[in-house]
């Protein structure tokens, strides 16, 4: 939605592994200035958001990621001890973070959801949407005291991000 109300076109998708409960799940977003018509999943991503850290040593969760690449993760801890301390100092600096979203979440909307947390943390490190086009989308998709509440939360992150 924050890349519509910029003008832009985007394309969101999961993509599904096996069917049971706790499966780790895949999701595919793509931004464009342009027209998007490929409905294939991403091989070989811009960016990666990692919501659980336990995907980081059970899977390859940065396979195709790009050299110039963009990593939120979604964790208090530092790199060196979720153990990928050299695997991103191989980026660009300020293009990976670490963050404590579910936390945030916590502190601003009483509940584990780190959705928005984590976007604003990526539109501060990719400069992909802008923070208005953020707090505007979610605006529009959570009207009134919870949608002010993961608003807050997306700023926090959106600001802590830039300072890292």
């Amino acid at each position: 939605m924050a890349a519509f109300i910029e003008g832009k076109h985007a394309q969101a998708f999961p993509s599904f592994g096996s069917e049971r409960m706790g499966a780790p799940v895949v999701s595919f977003c793509r931004i464009d200035d342009k027209e998007i018509r490929l409905r294939e999943p991403i091989m070989a991503p811009d960016a990666l958001i990692i919501q659980d850290t336990t995907l980081l040593h059970s899977i390859d969760v940065f396979q195709g990621l790009k050299e110039d690449g963009f990593i939120v993760i979604n964790s208090a801890r530092s790199f060196v001890d979720l153990g990928i301390a050299d695997y991103v100092a191989k980026f660009p600096p300020h293009h990976v973070c670490h963050i404590g979203a579910t936390e945030l979440a916590m502190k601003h909307v009483n509940r584990a959801v780190p959705n928005a947390v984590l976007l604003g943390a990526f539109a501060a490190i990719s400069g992909q949407l802008h923070m208005d086009a953020v707090a505007k989308a979610i605006a529009e998709k959570f009207p009134g005291s919870v949608g002010e509440a993961n608003i807050a939360a997306a700023r926090e992150a959106f600001d802590m991000a830039r300072e890292a």
